[in-house]
């Protein structure tokens, strides 16, 4: 179990900090210590992922334990802070048959291991309402971000900046060259393409966001994945209240990708087009949404893990796709795919119980055409001519509102996706039950 092991250099970097320690009082280190919070996540979570056409059932029962600390920052001008973070998952019941859920390491003899766990640091250095973070940390943008969707989290190490100088415009950058999926517990795990399979040494973005009016917002961002391709990302976001209890929005985005460098992942020229709308009518709310893809490559986005053992603990999806009839299962990115859901979500708060959710959603995708990938290409193989493919989410959710278990919630998903044969992914039904429980340490 290799713990810290990219920490280390940032650890003593934060130590070696004399210079800057002398010239700061002990008084004044006080908002260094004032202004940390640790947090602590408990997570129980069954996954149950039941497969047709005689394809193995992934299944487990885990819980994790994800510690989080968030140092303040030295006074003055300029702050020096660091973040830090302990994950821990642990095998409540699982067999070697059924693996490949991504809550668990898979050992070369094919059994998941009882436990495993993850750490890593980041230094952060503040300057007005800027801030410079360097290591292990959780970057969250619509073209480059990990997920939380496991027991552990996934975790990336490079560095981030993030400015606020305006209230009204929030800009990013960064620069990473690896990440870990929710089981490897080492720093250095691969960068990937999702879809190709295919890995990159190094990932850049830029891009912001800016808020012209209240409830009213433009973001743009733009990625190289090196030897991949160049992304680029728009959004539209506008929400209008209606009246008290009513509400409308509209959410426009465009991503557009190309190939860039050696093209690992082969020639790419893709235009993915989405929209969504809803309005909300007190507890109710109601969402329609739409989605194409232009090209003849689907469209593609950030993996995470490592390379060596790819197919037991390897590449897992990040969160970097940011489109609105991306589901539980499936994402409706095949080449040319357009798809349209709708959904409907109810707030138990309007019969008395604040806190509990009901989601109801049904995607239908088609028009799913492969057969102009070339014959080398990473994504040859995936797709027929004619793929059409829907998927059906269910989920309800509580969170205690008040009192000593106050934040703990309880998450009921099912998901049945049904597929032809040229969309190629096939049936299945994912059930999950997730227990969160926060703690505010301090």
């Amino acid at each position: 179990m290799r713990v810290f092991r990219s920490a280390l250099p940032l650890i003593f970097a934060h130590l070696a900090l004399p210079a800057h320690a002398a010239a700061v009082s002990a008084e004044g280190w006080g908002s260094f210590v004032e202004g940390s919070q640790l947090k602590l996540l408990m997570r129980n979570s069954y996954f149950n992922r039941s497969k047709e056409e005689g394809r193995p059932d992934q299944r487990d029962w885990t819980q994790g334990i994800n510690l989080d600390f968030a140092s303040g920052f030295t006074p003055g001008t300029f702050g020096v802070g660091m973040d830090a973070f302990v994950y821990q998952g642990f095998k409540l019941d699982a067999s070697a048959g059924k693996t490949g859920t991504r809550n668990l390491p898979v050992h070369d003899d094919g059994e998941p291991a009882d436990e495993y766990a993850k750490g890593g640091v980041a230094l952060k250095l503040r300057l007005s309402k800027s801030e410079l973070k360097v290591g292990e940390q959780r970057p969250d943008t619509p073209v480059f971000g990990v997920s939380h969707f496991r027991i552990v989290p996934q975790t990336a190490t490079g560095l981030t900046l993030r400015s606020r100088e305006r209230d009204d415009l929030d800009l990013q950058a960064g620069h990473f060259t690896s990440a870990t999926s929710p089981v490897t517990t080492n720093a250095d795990g691969d960068l990937w393409a999702v879809m190709a399979e295919v890995t990159t040494p190094r990932a850049d973005y830029a891009g912001g966001t800016w808020q012209w009016a209240p409830g009213h917002s433009l973001a743009l961002y733009g990625a190289k994945f090196e030897d991949l391709w160049y992304q680029g990302y728009v959004n539209l976001n506008s929400q209008f209240v209606l009246e008290s209890d009513r509400e409308a929005g509209l959410n426009l985005t465009l991503y557009r990708t190309t190939e860039t460098g050696a093209a690992r992942a082969g020639e790419i020229d893709n235009l993915t087009l989405g929209a969504s709308t809803y309005l909300r009518l007190g507890s109710h709310r109601v969402l329609l949404g739409l989605q194409k893809v232009r090209g003849d490559s689907p469209f593609d986005y950030l993996g995470v893990g490592d390379n060596d053992r790819k197919g037991r603990n390897g590449n897992d999806q990040g969160a970097s796709i940011w489109l609105p009839n991306s589901a539980q299962f499936s994402d409706f990115n095949g080449p040319h795919e357009r798809s349209w859901q709708v959904r409907y979500d109810y707030s138990f708060a309007g019969l008395g119980l604040p806190g509990g959710s009901l989601m109801v959603r049904y995607v239908q995708g088609d028009q799913i055409d492969g057969s102009a990938i070339p014959v080398g290409s990473p994504y040859a193989g995936r797709y027929g001519d004619d793929g059409s493919h829907r998927e059906t989410n269910l989920e309800l959710r509580y969170v205690v509102a008040s009192g000593p278990a106050k934040g703990l919630s309880v998450r009921l998903r099912q998901a049945w996706h049904r597929a032809d044969t040229d969309q190629g992914s096939g049936d299945l039904d994912d059930f999950r039950i997730i227990t969160d429980y926060p703690l505010q340490i301090f």
